[in-house]
């Protein structure tokens, strides 16, 4: 006894199972005798499976089995109990069929395999929730209330609700009778799959069974209605547990705020939020922590910062502002609104106010810097992080290389990553599939295979995104065939069949690694239809789609889009028809399949059609987009119906849809083109108050009017536009400035010169060729040598930015003599576009030849009277090194 008392003494002490006490209590077990009692066994097995000591619990096991046949089984059936308790699924599972296998007439009883059954629900291993019940009944071991609610709550999880109800139906056929917990449980499964009126329906039948709802069955449901949007009927449960005598509590008003603010209620959210504060008229909770967050939360995504920030003064006032969940919900918030300084300052705060940031608030900064483009930004926020002692995860280097990659800045990810490797934090799958897409844009195919190898060799396991990243790289780089190859081949290889991409990714992947394993999905059909469609290829595509569909790959609305676009562009119009009819089988089509449709529609001018599509999606209650009514209007304005098409307008305003620039432009032209132009200028007018000083409208309206032949009316337009800093590029002033010229309206042209030029606008120097030969016919020698000194100047500046940016992409001058220095093509592309030499040459229009030779002779007089100084010479000068560029080039 001793000795017994020794183990037990040393084993129960919590959390310090130290070797030599195993070791002791190992060698009292081994010895022939004494043997420990019965209860220090149980201390044993409880304490090692509480410290999850597994080797030590596998030992055990071993030794129970030399025990006395009766001390065995019930050391054994402590031991399989104790396991499960502590989660040690796969021990207890062992020691179970030891048990069974031992002692086969002596069946355990309904706890232990409750245990058991509850540690297999918890891990989501419904195999053996199926064998330990099959087992239960062939040991004829009786089920209890508890095993028939383990039971139910698994299927429920698993969303088999028509099982889970037989099962509950049958509870009494075993002698069991169901409890609060039994309908909590499947109402709670019924509210997670949507169906929170079949719920209510089961909670109104506990009556019969002796059972009355609790405020836990009773906020399930609540939830469950607020989840479905179904807000009145979670108003009428509430009024309903009121009328029972179960006050609500504040969970039930936490889950009826979160489902309003969620849907966008958050104004109502904030009603029932200032009840629970002022507790008016009956007595409610007051909001806690969840509440104030919830309610916050509703603030940031609603984008109503002002409340949110009054929100946050109340809640540092009740001292509710002082938890990490709180101040990362703020930061969200901020990001979200693009505050990205006030996010930066919040950081500071937390640390000051004894709140220590964790890496989930530094990376919600630092995923928006770089959906900002702000990527560079993001170093000092990592240095921050490294100050206060949160070390970069990998979360933090996967959105900074993601940041530099969606800028095609692949060198700049790469040393990310390399960064990464050596400050110990190790990529994972997401942050290779993130470079390896950004290498496919790129075209860097070599590039691609280099890093799809070290995924490989590293093995950081090559998913279904990894396979879709390659598929769609493969498809936009003209390797359709391949692609396609690679979705069969993974029915059969999983991941492995991208190592046959070529002769280059042979055995690239190893096929028994089975992390591999992955097979085609929607997203892999979809890119490959997509491609087969571009391709022309629509066999192919309606032959993988049937595939698809036979492989149980339920498609969405993107697939059929796909071919209802490709049928409307094709003139397939009635394959289109068909498609959308077949959709409506399976999902719901939106806006966009109408539109593709109404677009084929309106291509071969069928209105009558197109107004049939739009009156079926106001009777499914699909809310047609502004480019379904720009085809709309467009086909009516090229009919001549334009009062018709302008009735539409009226119609987009009246349902809440914005029209876009196209919208006002297609109807501008339509009334020009019947020469309505006062209804045009109302049209415009009302464009800019919906749109704003738009430069695309002032365009339209003023080359209409000017091709028109509405000079004066053009000629205002114009002026108002130069008096609102409208950019004038696109404009065809120079037509009108000629036109003016040939109708002798001099000081009409001139003026507009004036104002260009007063205004700042650089223009083709070509605009004062007809202002120039009008002056020096009409006799006006000084004022046609003082235009034409004025256009020089402006050829000379002209010609000298033309210069500067004429180099080729990566390559620009730098002053210093003929060196260059390099710079990025996307640069040296977006500054030669900003520049961009206007469509006519002014040099040409100096050289024509058309019997006059004004404008040289104007020109020669303006050198000779005014002398060289840096007006160019109309003959190019030699220049050495120009000729050896221009050679280059």
């Amino acid at each position: 006894m001793a000795v017994d008392h020794l183990a037990k003494t040393h084993l129960r002490r919590k959390s310090r199972i130290h070797g030599s006490c195993w070791y002791l209590f190992k060698r009292i077990l081994s010895s022939p005798s004494p043997k420990p009692s019965q209860d220090a066994i149980v201390a044993t097995v409880r304490v090692l499976a509480q410290e999850r000591m597994l080797p030590e619990l596998d030992i055990l096991h071993q030794l129970l089995m030399g025990l006395r046949p009766d001390v065995a089984r019930v050391s054994l059936a402590s031991l399989a109990g104790a396991s499960a308790r502590y989660n040690a699924l796969q021990g207890a599972i062992s020691q179970f069929q030891s048990l069974r296998a031992n002692f086969p007439s002596q069946p355990p009883s309904v706890r232990l395999y409750n245990l058991l059954l509850e540690c297999a629900l918890k891990q989501n291993r419904t195999d053996l929730i199926s064998f330990l019940y099959k087992d239960m009944i062939c040991s004829r071991t009786s089920p209890d209330t508890y095993t028939f609610n383990i039971l139910v709550s698994s299927l429920c999880e698993f969303g088999c609700m028509d099982d889970a109800r037989n099962l509950f139906e049958k509870m009494h056929l075993k002698g069991c009778k169901p409890n609060e917990f039994s309908f909590g449980i499947l109402a709670d499964g019924y509210c997670k799959c949507g169906d929170s009126i079949k719920a209510l329906e089961l909670v109104d039948q506990m009556g019969s069974f002796g059972c009355s709802p609790n405020h836990v069955i009773y906020n399930t449901l609540v939830a469950g209605f607020c989840k479905e949007g179904k807000i009145e009927e979670a108003d009428k449960l509430v009024e309903r547990m009121r009328s029972e005598g179960i006050f609500p509590n504040v969970v039930t008003f936490n889950s009826r705020i979160s489902a309003l603010c969620k849907s966008g209620k958050v104004l109502e959210a904030l009603d029932i939020f200032r009840d629970m504060e002022n507790g008016d008229g009956v007595e409610l909770p007051k909001p806690n922590l969840i509440t104030y967050n919830v309610v916050l939360d509703g603030f940031c995504k609603g984008g109503m910062l002002d409340e949110a920030e009054k929100l946050i003064k109340i809640m540092k006032k009740v001292g509710s502002f002082n938890k990490l969940e709180t101040y990362n919900i703020w930061l969200s918030g901020l990001v979200r609104n693009r505050k990205l300084l006030e996010a930066r300052s919040v950081l500071d705060e937390m640390v000051d106010n004894g709140v220590q940031p964790n890496s989930y608030s530094y990376n919600i900064v630092i995923d928006g810097l770089c959906k900002e483009g702000m990527v560079l930004d993001t170093r000092s926020v990592m240095n921050l992080m490294k100050t206060n002692g949160v070390p970069p995860d990998v979360v933090t280097y996967s959105t900074i290389i993601n940041g530099f990659c969606s800028k095609g800045r692949v060198f700049e990810a790469n040393r990310i990553l390399e960064e990464m490797i050596q400050r110990g934090c190790s990529p994972n799958t997401v942050t290779c599939n993130i470079l390896l897409q950004s290498l496919w844009k790129q075209r860097k195919v070599l590039e691609a295979e280099k890093l799809l190898q070290k995924m490989n060799e590293r093995g950081y396991g090559l998913d279904i995104v990894t396979c879709n990243i390659v598929i769609d790289g493969l498809c936009k780089n003209g390797k359709l065939d391949k692609a396609i190859e690679i979705v069969d081949e993974m029915w059969i290889h999983g991941s492995a069949a991208l190592g046959e991409l070529g002769n280059a990714f042979l055995g690239l992947v190893d096929s028994s690694n089975i992390r591999n394993k992955c097979f085609p999905d929607l997203v892999s059909y979809t890119t490959v239809i997509s491609g087969l469609c571009k391709a022309g290829r629509l066999d192919e595509a309606k032959k993988k789609f049937l595939e698809m569909m036979s492989k149980s790959i339920t498609p969405d609305s993107a697939v059929y889009d796909i071919f209802i676009n490709t049928f409307s562009k094709h003139g397939k119009l009635s394959s289109a028809l068909h498609v959308l009819r077949d959709m409506e089988k399976n999902c719901n089509p939106s806006s966009k399949s109408y539109n593709f449709l109404i677009q084929g529609l309106a291509s071969k001018n069928q209105i009558d059609k197109m107004n049939n599509l739009l009156t079926e999606m106001q009777e499914k209650k699909i809310v047609p987009d502004v480019f379904i009514y720009n085809s709309l209007i467009n086909c009516l304005c090229d009919g001549g119906k334009v009062g018709e098409a302008a009735t539409l307008l009226q119609e987009m305003l009246q349902k809440g849809i914005i029209p876009n620039i196209s919208s006002f432009s297609l109807l501008i032209k339509g009334f020009c083109e019947e020469g309505d132009f006062e209804s045009a200028q109302e049209i415009f007018e009302i464009s800019l108050t919906i749109l704003g000083q738009k430069k695309p409208l002032y365009r339209v309206v003023f080359n209409e009017l000017v091709s028109k032949g509405e000079f004066s009316k053009a000629t205002e337009l114009l002026d108002m536009a130069m008096e609102r800093a409208v950019g004038v590029e696109g404009f065809l002033y120079k037509h009108l400035i000629e036109e003016l010229c040939k109708k002798f309206q001099l000081e009409e042209a001139i003026g507009i010169l004036n104002k260009m030029i007063s205004k700042g606008y650089t223009f083709d120097p070509a605009t004062f060729m007809p202002v120039i030969d009008g002056l020096a016919n009409s006799g006006k020698k000084y004022d046609s040598d003082k235009l034409s000194g004025i256009m020089i100047d402006m050829a000379a500046r002209r010609d000298k930015l033309k210069w500067k940016y004429s180099y080729p992409p990566g390559l620009r001058p730098t002053g210093k003599g003929t060196q260059t220095e390099s710079c990025s093509e996307k640069e040296a592309t977006r500054r030669k576009r900003k520049t961009r030499v206007p469509e006519h040459d002014w040099q040409a229009i100096l050289h024509r030849d058309d019997g006059s030779g004004m404008a040289m002779r104007v020109l020669k007089r303006v050198q000779k009277g005014w002398g060289q100084g840096s007006i160019p010479s109309l003959k190019p000068k030699k220049n050495d090194l120009l000729d050896e560029w221009d050679t280059f080039v």
